[in-house]
């Protein structure tokens, strides 16, 4: 097994005693820790063991509502990232995974300035720390994301490189303006303290249009300095920079740069601007000099400034294969013996290494969770960058990141919906993982119930779907909602719960004689095939509406074949046949002879079964007696039906012979 490159973090948790033992149970994102009363043998019991179970969180910026928009609004990035056909060339692919990878970086700025603004604005010292922190994770992220797009998912090629770079700095070394406004913004300018440092800002970063600007301010300042200002403005517009959409090759553009590059050391060589110190610095730093530029630290702030001033003063043509030569000198050069080098350094310097596999290797260990390596990753795949990053345990580099971060979604409230579609792109381990995940999504409500349902249906999931279909029955029932029981019973096809569910339905009529949720059963359809019980509730319940809509006959002779068919359980055949009471007492003759004489075999069939029960002694005697006088009552309209439908019959088969 590989040994990991650093030392886990501890994470101290308040209130446990020193020299306890801790037991733990894992969660999907959380882990529950707790004192336990284990004792080492030899030693004395210590006391009780705590009282608290303590929640660890491994993800705490998922629970961050502004950084929930970073997950929601990266999630709509991914999805249409997927639907970029394989099929087209690189080349042409190349400008869209570019707009996408900037689309990327703008929602992490947007996050950022938020963070920012709630950090300034809120009372909490705690707080206010903790929305540092995010922003200062989130500002590494950006800056390392917008690296990894100009050398690799732009690639930029040499010439088109530097100006991607000046870029780079330029964007996240923003401070310059600040210090300008403030500058600009006074009575005197030229006369700011601030004034040279914001000129010598813009040298640094190539701004030199700018840097020509605030020049004149001083100049007027100066009239007897007024040539050698003119000279540095001359130098200052004429130093060349390549232009890709141009005319000019790289080769032509190298000639030019040097032949001013030329001028520029002439005129420090002949000491032109050594009465003026300010002026004589800008000179030097023109001409690549690296002394004067590592004097500039405090300007510069990082070493990978440093890097990009020093490539565009000495080496403005560097080939992306170069890149990492010069970096590491400036790593080296830029910090002193006693500066310590910080995972953000050893991150660029793996870009600019070109290790790809470095990068997300530092960034998965260095940063608190799977968005950046996840989001970067899948990116970088579908530039086919990671063809060669497979991992030997199931599944390549692009899907095991992104199996990990959707899991950690799934361990949030909302979130997990779009957890879903990362396990949809993820084509080795992503259905078994959404399969897993999706049985634990607590399913509070109904609504939430039929999300989770309609996402497992969309992925032919029949096996998650009879799990929940079952739950939400089983949690209807025991809510004594036998409606929407029934409908999640009839949902999860479940033969055996729709038949204990319609019993229900049975003995709540029969002791109030009405149905509930009368629309329900009334558009059963095809579905109360599921099960013979579930068919008799949807028939008794069409020959009560029969039987209101005053279809006698009709109503009749469902009932009948209700009890012929043994459709209906035996325990419900004295319901059954007290319901045929009505239509035996009707003016006009609604059974048929034959049809009396099956009610008749039914009623002694019934009889006899209750007998043998009576000599059990299990009913007892009140009982007895009712059930007694029902069939008392049955037998006797039972006979007067069947001498007037004989009567009837007989009538009819006269006249028809006469």
């Amino acid at each position: 097994m590989e040994e990991v490159d650093v030392e886990p973090t501890v994470t101290n948790i308040p209130g446990i005693r020193h020299g306890k033992h801790m037991g733990f149970a894992w969660g999907p994102g959380d882990m529950l820790v707790y004192e336990t009363h284990f004792k080492p043998s030899g030693l004395t019991p210590s006391g009780p063991g705590g009282s608290f179970i303590h929640k660890v969180r491994k993800d705490e910026d998922i629970n961050s509502p502004i950084l929930r928009k970073l997950f929601n609004e990266s999630h709509h990035i991914f999805v249409g990232l997927q639907t970029i056909k394989d099929d087209l060339p690189s080349k042409s692919k190349r400008p869209q995974f570019v707009s996408i990878s900037r689309n990327y970086r703008s929602v992490i700025r947007a996050c950022m300035e938020e963070l920012q603004q709630v950090a300034v604005s809120t009372r909490d010292t705690e707080m206010g720390t903790q929305y540092g922190n995010q922003v200062s994770i989130l500002l590494a992220i950006e800056l390392i994301w917008n690296l990894c797009e100009v050398l690799f998912i732009d690639a930029a090629p040499a010439g088109s490189l530097l100006l991607h770079l000046l870029d780079w700095v330029r964007l996240h070394k923003a401070d310059v303006d600040e210090k300008a406004k403030d500058v600009l913004q006074s009575d005197s300018p030229a006369e700011h303290h601030n004034y040279w440092d914001v000129v010598v800002s813009y040298v640094l970063q190539g701004r030199l249009e700018e840097a020509r600007q605030m020049l004149v301010k001083q100049a007027t300042l100066q009239p007897a300095s007024r040539n050698m200002y003119k000279l540095m403005d001359g130098l200052l517009s004429k130093m060349p920079f390549y232009n890709p959409g141009g005319s000019q090759t790289l080769t032509e553009f190298d000639v030019k740069w040097r032949n001013w590059h030329e001028e520029v050391d002439r005129y420090l060589k002949d000491n032109t601007f050594a009465s003026n110190r300010h002026l004589e610095l800008i000179c030097k730093i023109l001409v690549g000099d690296e002394d004067t530029l590592l004097e500039q630290k405090e300007l510069l702030g990082t070493w990978y400034h440093f890097l990009v001033t020093r490539l565009l003063y000495s080496h403005p043509t560097v080939k992306p294969t170069d890149l990492h030569y010069y970096a590491q000198s400036c790593l080296t050069m830029f910090l002193d013996s006693r500066s310590v080098q910080e995972p953000l350094d050893s991150i660029l310097l793996a870009a600019f290494e070109f290790d790809i596999y470095l990068v997300i290797k530092d960034c998965s260990i260095v940063l608190n969770n799977w968005w950046f390596v996840a989001h970067l990753t899948d990116l970088l795949d579908h530039c086919k960058l990671l063809q060669s990053h497979n991992l030997n345990f199931g599944s390549n580099m692009r899907e095991f990141l992104l199996l990990e971060y959707a899991s950690g979604l799934f361990t949030h409230h909302s979130l997990w919906q779009c957890a879903v579609d990362y396990f949809d792109h993820c084509p080795e381990l992503g259905r078994a993982c959404l399969e897993l995940q999706i049985e634990r999504v607590p399913l509070d409500t109904e609504r939430k119930a039929l999300k989770v349902l309609r996402i497992c249906e969309e992925r032919q999931m029949s096996e998650q779907v009879r799990s929940i279909c079952k739950i939400m029955a089983m949690r209807a029932l025991r809510n004594n909602r036998l409606g929407s029981a029934l409908s999640w019973s009839i949902r999860a096809k479940d033969a055996a719960f729709a038949t204990l569910i319609s019993e229900r339905f049975l003995q709540d009529y029969c002791a109030k004689g009405t149905f509930s949720d009368l629309d329900l059963i009334d558009n059963l359809g095809p579905a109360m095939l599921l099960s013979d019980r579930l068919t008799f509730l949807g028939k008794y319940r069409e020959f009560h509406k029969l039987y209101g809509e005053k279809r006698f006959k009709e109503a009749a002779k469902l009932l009948l074949s209700l009890m012929t068919a043994k459709i209906a359980p035996r325990s419900f055949w004295m319901t059954l046949l007290t319901d045929a009471l009505p239509l035996l007492e009707q003016k006009e003759v609604i059974f048929s002879a034959d049809q009396t004489y099956e009610l008749m075999y039914c009623l002694e069939e019934l009889t006899s079964s209750i007998d043998t029960a009576a000599a059990g002694g299990e009913r007892p005697m009140q009982e007895e007696d009712v059930e007694q006088t029902k069939v008392e009552l049955l037998r006797l309209s039972l006979a007067r039906n069947l001498a007037m439908a004989i009567v009837k019959e007989g009538t009819v088969e006269t006249i028809f012979k006469t």
